[in-house]
């Protein structure tokens, strides 16, 4: 009877290898070919492969040819994509709720930021995995700043520009609206139009980002003070995940989260190089005084209703709120 049994266990070990083996995982992405987050993923594959003997392999879809974030999504569910690297913009269209970490000027530190990713994301990925997707590794890809014409350190000073602002996300456009700016609904893709046309003369996005698209030269004042993180990780569709032997799984996570880790370091050196760049080529950056958070806070609060319950359940804010209170009040802030 122990024989038979171990005989059906090999048979379906081996028909779950073969599967994968069978099936090339195909990975979207929106990171350009040549960025450090594209050689990663190469990296990935190499190792994943090593790791499984061949068994699991990556074929990488860069530069945004699987289509947008939610483009990437909706391929990982209809099955013409095995995952995607995604940001939390990507996220947020699996599950509504990772959308809190794109809330403006919620978060005052990384520490901050990471005390309470530890404590949120094993309820965020439950919540991720029902939806039909496993969340591989979460990353951070640094942080994201206002650019705009002429300087903004108040919320006053925003107020007089026109803000561009990704389309996709109309609960977090009200938001903006509700908080007295002026939005440009614009894609990514159509950014440098707009700033030369004098449609939009201000956006947010993290700096490595307006170094490479050269949108800084019509934008070339940027506040320090830090607006979000930009959060993102790897997922898979958990119907492909679930069929890889749970021996190489725990290993392909360990190896992912190592080369996410250099990625992390990598990045926080990019961001400083890429300001540097940038200041050399005529970006002045302002310091933000000192009670300009609380001013941008308030603000962004006017706006909070169109978010909490809509773009996100009451519950996790909630939740990250107690956080919040619980990290400043042990840090003294």
């Amino acid at each position: 009877m122990n024989t038979m049994k171990r005989m059906w266990t090999g048979i379906l070990l081996l028909a779950a290898v073969l599967h994968i083996d069978g099936q090339v995982i195909k990975i979207g992405s929106v990171a350009p070919d040549r960025s450090p987050w594209n050689d990663g993923l190469k990296e990935l594959a190499r190792e994943w492969e090593r790791i499984t003997n061949g068994t699991v392999k990556l074929k990488i879809y860069p530069g945004g040819i699987a289509g947008s974030e939610e483009d990437m999504v909706r391929k990982v569910r209809l099955g013409t994509l095995g995952g995607a690297l995604v940001t939390n913009f990507g996220l947020t269209k699996i599950d509504p709720d990772a959308f809190i970490f794109n809330t403006p000027f919620l978060f005052s530190s990384e520490n901050e930021l990471h005390y309470i990713m530890d404590r949120m994301k094993g309820e965020l990925e439950k919540q991720i995995e029902a939806k039909g997707f496993k969340v591989v590794i979460w990353s951070m890809s640094g942080w994201i700043n206002f650019f705009s014409k002429d300087p903004v350190l108040y919320p006053e000073d925003m107020k007089r520009h026109k803000l561009s602002f990704t389309t996709g996300e109309p609960e977090l456009e009200q938001a903006w609206k509700k908080s007295g700016y002026v939005i440009v609904p614009t894609d990514l893709k159509d950014l440098m139009m707009s700033l030369q046309s004098g449609m939009a003369n201000a956006f947010y996005l993290p700096p490595i980002l307006a170094a490479s698209g050269q949108y800084f030269p019509m934008t070339p004042h940027m506040n320090a003070l830090r607006l979000a993180p930009l959060l993102g990780g790897i997922v898979v569709s958990k119907k492909i995940w679930d069929q890889i032997p749970v021996n190489y799984a725990s290993q392909m996570i360990a190896v992912t989260q190592k080369i996410t880790d250099r990625l992390d370091r990598e990045t926080d050196k990019l961001e400083k190089d890429a300001i540097d760049t940038m200041k050399k080529n005529g970006l002045v950056v302002h310091e933000p005084p000192p009670d300009s958070l609380k001013r941008w806070r308030e603000a962004s609060d006017r706006g909070m209703d169109e978010l909490i319950g809509k773009a996100f359940s009451r519950e996790i804010y909630d939740r990250m709120i107690r956080l919040i209170k619980e990290y400043r009040q042990k840090n003294g802030e």
